[in-house]
């Protein structure tokens, strides 16, 4: 599937707690001026006539008719059947509303509803970071190829999806990859979220900071602290962010064990990577122990940062050897140093959703 070459329609919504804003797209391409509109999200029925007029107000600018709707919406929810469970940042859905039939029955066309995090990496495996990554390695003549993918976004909360071979891993219950909910080795009585989120850089910074500060304190404010050498309090802030990259190394480690693919990390918190990759990094390529005490390699793969032109070069060397086949006197190629990738968005987060959201609608429609 080719969605570049796509000429079909489909509407899109980007569902936020406090706004909706409704486009389209086609050709992997948005191609109206998106509609905002507020959310209304204690009030059930205004907030899904809300969702109807968006929709309506971006068909009246089409000059042909969509195909689909496929949009992202919070969780938790029975995606495939299109029924919203209770959602904490929108009061008002409680007991299970059907969006997806709603708006079948109001547009006469399919509808797709997924995880924004599903999504994210749904786009980045079609058109991100994975069809990027095998085109560089293409060009350097290596031979190795990537199939699969973990894509994790940072801020409010820690979200994630999983690609194997252009294929999304939804699960059986809609609820495949929610990273938030694993656990950590870093804080082994809380979830991983707890430590991979824009309140985990607050808590930490906040407690160990000298000075007064408000609760409201947001990443980017300690990470001004963080990068201002005279303020008293940048050891407190650089300590949030490697405890931040700590815990996100952690889980991404735990995650590569299973998925064995390219990690990409999208959202708010990216812009401050400089100082939590360092920290992932060391804790992904770092050790675990036996219960004797001996050292083992956290990972069986080497992780690069393949963002940094020179990791990149490593990654993408050919590192096989020709070894014999026993009883024979021929020989095969053998690589003996696995290894993994981990980059940031391209595209940014709301685009690889929305990107993800089109090649979904476009695959599924029979």
């Amino acid at each position: 599937m080719n969605i570049w070459n796509d000429k079909r329609v489909v509407m899109t919504l980007d569902a936020g707690g406090t706004n909706f804003v409704f486009s389209a797209m086609k050709s992997g391409e948005e191609i109206v001026e998106p509609i905002r509109k507020s959310s209304n999200a204690d009030q059930l029925d205004l907030c899904l006539k809300t969702i109807v007029d968006g929709f309506q107000e971006v068909m009246n600018l089409l000059a042909e008719k969509p195909v689909a709707i496929s949009f992202a919406f919070p969780g938790p929810a029975d995606y495939k059947n299109g029924i919203i469970g209770d959602l904490p940042n929108l009061p008002a859905f409680r007991g299970g509303v059907a969006l997806g039939p709603m708006l079948e029955e109001k547009f006469s066309i399919p509808v797709f509803i997924n995880n924004d995090g599903d999504l994210f990496a749904y786009g980045e495996a079609l058109g991100g970071v994975l069809p990027a990554i095998n085109k560089r390695l293409e060009e350097e003549n290596s031979p190795k190829r990537y199939r699969n993918l973990i894509g994790v976004t940072l801020g409010t909360g820690f979200g994630g999806g999983l690609v194997h071979n252009n294929e999304l891993f939804t699960g059986d219950n809609s609820i495949a990859t929610e990273v938030w909910l694993t656990s950590s080795r870093v804080f082994p009585d809380r979830f991983a979220e707890e430590g991979i989120s824009t309140r985990a850089i607050q808590r930490t910074f906040l407690e160990n900071a000298k000075g007064k500060y408000s609760n409201e304190l947001m990443p980017k404010d300690v990470y001004d602290i963080a990068v201002d050498s005279n303020n008293p309090d940048q050891k407190a802030a650089l300590k949030a962010f490697e405890l931040f990259g700590t815990c996100l190394g952690d889980s991404l480690a735990n995650l590569l064990t299973i998925t064995d693919g390219i990690a990409v990390i999208g959202g708010g918190l990216t812009g401050a990577h400089d100082l939590y990759m360092p920290a992932a990094l060391k804790e992904m390529n770092g050790n675990c122990f036996t219960a004797g005490g001996e050292s083992l390699p956290r990972l069986v793969q080497k992780i690069y940062n393949i963002d940094n032109d020179e990791e990149f070069k490593e990654f993408a060397s050919d590192c096989s050897v020709d070894i014999q086949i026993p009883g024979t006197d021929k020989t095969i190629k053998y690589d003996p140093n696995p290894r993994l990738a981990v980059c940031f968005s391209k595209l940014g987060a709301s685009k690889a959703i929305a990107i993800g959201a089109y090649a979904f609608a476009l695959k599924n429609l029979k």
